[in-house]
C-alpha cells in the first residue's frame, strides 16, 4: 500500500509543481504584454526608415528622408492609438460592436480611407499656418518640419497614456506655429487663422453636443416614450437611416473623395438628398421586417440602431482616414518635397509610399494600444446605448458639414466627443426635470443635495481632463517644438 500513496503524493507534489509554472507563465506574459506593442511599433518605425532607405539612399540628404519617415510612423502610430477611439468608441460603449470588430473595421475603413480618397495634394503648413517664404532656406524650413513631426507625435503619445482624446490635426497645427516661431519669429505666424482654429475649440464641440442632443430629445419624444414604440420606430427609424445616410454621402462627397473628384457644397447636398431618399425607401420594409415580434419596451428599440450605428462608425472611420491622414502625413511630404527640390511650397503632392505609411501606421497603433481611449470614449464619460451612440455619429458628420458651409477649421475629436457630453448632459437635464416632476407630484419627496450629485451622468473628472487637454494641445505641442526645432538647428550647424 506504501507504494500507490507515494505516488499520488508525487502527482499531487508534481500537479502544485506545474500549477505554480502555470502561473508564473501569466504573470510574465501580463508584465510582458505591453511590451510587445512596442516592440511592434519600434519594428514599423524601423521598417518605415528602411523603406525610405531603399527609395533614397543613393540620393542627397537622404539621411534627412529617411529620419522624417520615422518620424511620420511614429505620428501614423499616435493617432491610430488616440484620435480613432473617437469614430468606434460609441459604438463600442452601445455595445453594438465588439472591442476587435471595431478594431478590424475601423483598421480597414481607416486604411481605405487613406489609400483611396486621401487627398493626393496637401497643404504641408496646416492650411497656412505659417509663411514658408519667411524661413531663410529650405534646411531650415526641413528642421521645422521635422520639429513639428516630432512634437506633435510626443504630445499625442501623452495624452494617450493620461487617457485624453486630443486633436492629431491641432497638434500639428501647434508643433507647425512652434517650429515656425522659433525659426522665423512671430511674425511668420497667420494669426487670423490661428484665431479661426482657437474659434473652433468652442464651437465645434458645443456644436456636436448640442446636435446629439437634440437627436436624443427626437428620439426619446417620438419613439421612446409614445405608447406604441415598435410603431413609432416603424415610421420613425428609416427617416433617421435615410438622414443618417444623406448626411454621410454629403460628409464623403465634400471631404472624403477630393483625390477622385471635386464636388461644391451644393452639389454634395443634391447628391445627400437623393441618396438620403433612397436609403429610407430602402429601410422602411427592413425595418419593419425586423420589428415583427418585438416586445413594446426601449430595450427592444436597441436592436433597430444597431446596424446603422456600425455602418455610420465605418463612413466616420473611413471620412477619417481620407481626411486627417494627409493632414498628419503634410509635413513629411513637405520634407520629401524640400530635400528633392531644394524649395519649400505651400501645397505638395503627397507621394504613395507616405501615404501608405499613414495607413499603415494607423492600423498598427490602432490595433496595439486603441483600446484605452475607445474605452474612454465609449463608457467613461457617460454610459451610452445604441440611440445615444447613434446621435453622436449623427451629429459627429452634421457638424462637419456645417463646419465647411462657415469655413471653419474643425476637429473631428472635438466634435465626436463633444457629442458624448452633449449626450450625457441632456440626460442629466432630462433626469432632473423628471425627477422635478415626480416630487411637485408627491409634495413629500425631497432628494438631498449629495444622493442629486451621486445620480451625476457625466463623469466630471474626465470632462476636465479632456477640456484641459483641448486648451493646451496647441500651445504644449508649439513650445515642444520650438525647443526640439533650437536642438536640431544648433546640434546639425
Amino acid at each position: 500500500m506504501a507504494g500507490p500513496d507515494n505516488s499520488k503524493k508525487q502527482w499531487h507534489t508534481l500537479d502544485k509543481d506545474l500549477n505554480r509554472i502555470n502561473r508564473v507563465e501569466q504573470a510574465t506574459f501580463h508584465v510582458a504584454r505591453p511590451m510587445v506593442g512596442l516592440g511592434v511599433a519600434l519594428a514599423f518605425i524601423i521598417v518605415a526608415g528602411l523603406a525610405a532607405a531603399v527609395l533614397f539612399g543613393g540620393q542627397q540628404g537622404s539621411a534627412v528622408v529617411i529620419a522624417a519617415a520615422a518620424l511620420g510612423a511614429y505620428m501614423a502610430i499616435n493617432i491610430g492609438a488616440n484620435d480613432v477611439a473617437n469614430n468606434m468608441g460609441p459604438a463600442v460603449g452601445a455595445n453594438a460592436l465588439t472591442m476587435g470588430g471595431a478594431i478590424v473595421i475601423a483598421a480597414l475603413c481607416e486604411s481605405a480611407g487613406a489609400l483611396l480618397a486621401g487627398g493626393d495634394v496637401v497643404s504641408t503648413i496646416s492650411k497656412g499656418i505659417i509663411d514658408p517664404s519667411s524661413m531663410a532656406d529650405s534646411r531650415i524650413f526641413i528642421w521645422a518640419m521635422m520639429a513639428a513631426l516630432l512634437s506633435s507625435a510626443l504630445w499625442v503619445n501623452l495624452a494617450t497614456w493620461i487617457g485624453a482624446p486630443v486633436s492629431t490635426t491641432h497638434s500639428v497645427v501647434g508643433g507647425v506655429m512652434g517650429a515656425g516661431i522659433a525659426a522665423a519669429g512671430f511674425a511668420t505666424v497667420n494669426w487670423a487663422s490661428m484665431g479661426m482654429i482657437a474659434l473652433s475649440w468652442v464651437i465645434s464641440p458645443l456644436l456636436g453636443g448640442v446636435i446629439a442632443a437634440g437627436f436624443l430629445w427626437f428620439i426619446k419624444a417620438r419613439i421612446m416614450y409614445q405608447p406604441d414604440k415598435i410603431a413609432a420606430a416603424r415610421r420613425w427609424v428609416p427617416v433617421l437611416i435615410g438622414i443618417m445616410m444623406g448626411t454621410f454621402a454629403t460628409y464623403l462627397s465634400v471631404k472624403g473623395l477630393k483625390k477622385i473628384v471635386s464636388i461644391d457644397l451644393p452639389t454634395a447636398l443634391l447628391i445627400g438628398v437623393i441618396v438620403g431618399a433612397l436609403c429610407y425607401i430602402g429601410s422602411a420594409p427592413l425595418i419593419r421586417r425586423q420589428s415583427e415580434g418585438l416586445e413594446n419596451r426601449n430595450k427592444s428599440l436597441k436592436v433597430l440602431f444597431g446596424l446603422p450605428l456600425v455602418i455610420s462608425a465605418a463612413l466616420l472611420s473611413f471620412a477619417h482616414g481620407a481626411n486627417d491622414v494627409a493632414n498628419a502625413v503634410g509635413p513629411l511630404a513637405a520634407i520629401v518635397h524640400a530635400n528633392a527640390f531644394g524649395e519649400f511650397a505651400g501645397k505638395v503632392n503627397i507621394p504613395l509610399w507616405v501615404m501608405v505609411i499613414g495607413a499603415f501606421g494607423i492600423s498598427f497603433g490602432l490595433i496595439l494600444f486603441g483600446p484605452k481611449l475607445i474605452r474612454m470614449v465609449g463608457s467613461q464619460i457617460t454610459k451610452l446605448n445604441p440611440m445615444r451612440a447613434y446621435c453622436v455619429a449623427l451629429s459627429a458628420a452634421i457638424t462637419v458639414i456645417v463646419a465647411s458651409w462657415l469655413g471653419l477649421p474643425v476637429s473631428s475629436t472635438h466634435i465626436a466627443v463633444g457629442g458624448v457630453f452633449g449626450v450625457g448632459f441632456f440626460r442629466e437635464w432630462y433626469h432632473e426635470k423628471r425627477v422635478g416632476e415626480t416630487a411637485r407630484a408627491k409634495a413629500s419627496t425631497r432628494i438631498a443635495a449629495e444622493e442629486r450629485r451621486r445620480r451625476k451622468l457625466v463623469r466630471r473628472s474626465h470632462f476636465m481632463t479632456i477640456v484641459a487637454a483641448w486648451v493646451i494641445t496647441v500651445p504644449a505641442a508649439a513650445l515642444i517644438s520650438g525647443g526640439v526645432f533650437y536642438l536640431l538647428s544648433h546640434l546639425l550647424t
